[in-house]
């Protein structure tokens, strides 16, 4: 049985996915800063990165199945706030845009991270090379 998976032909427009929330710990902090190896900042505060990655592996937990994501081709991101430790955080993604290519094609998938508030702390766009289902092989 092989894992269910989202192909080029599968992806919608304007689909908008929802993640689970998450609150910010002091833990993920020092094991982010463990990684990067990050200068240690004042007590609550969060490194700008870590709501990105934090979001990305929350991705992880939506009921659809992952893209076929042969690359990575591009970010365009910003720091709107800063998350501070007990932040609750989550984020929504929507594609806002496809253009098939041969053998795959660009997807443009908006994302915004927001706090408990439901204020926007980050938002911007993922480009992603994705691929299409193989043709079957005539006999």
């Amino acid at each position: 049985m092989t894992a269910a998976r989202t192909y080029f032909e599968d992806i919608v427009v304007d689909r908008v996915q929802l993640t689970p929330a998450i609150t910010v710990t002091e833990a993920h902090v020092a094991m982010y800063q463990g990684l990067t190896r990050e200068v240690p900042l004042e007590s609550s505060d969060v490194p700008d990165v870590l709501p990105l990655c934090m979001a990305i592996g929350l991705g992880w937990r939506v009921k659809d199945p992952p893209m076929v994501v042969q690359a990575f081709v591009g970010l365009d991101w910003k720091v709107m706030k800063e998350l501070r430790v007990g932040d609750t955080m989550h984020s929504r993604s929507r594609i806002v845009s496809k253009r098939a290519l041969r053998d795959g094609g660009l997807v443009v998938d908006e994302r915004t991270i927001l706090d408990q508030h439901g204020e926007v702390v980050q938002q911007g766009k993922f480009t992603f090379l994705v691929a299409k289902r193989q043709k079957e092989a005539s006999a």
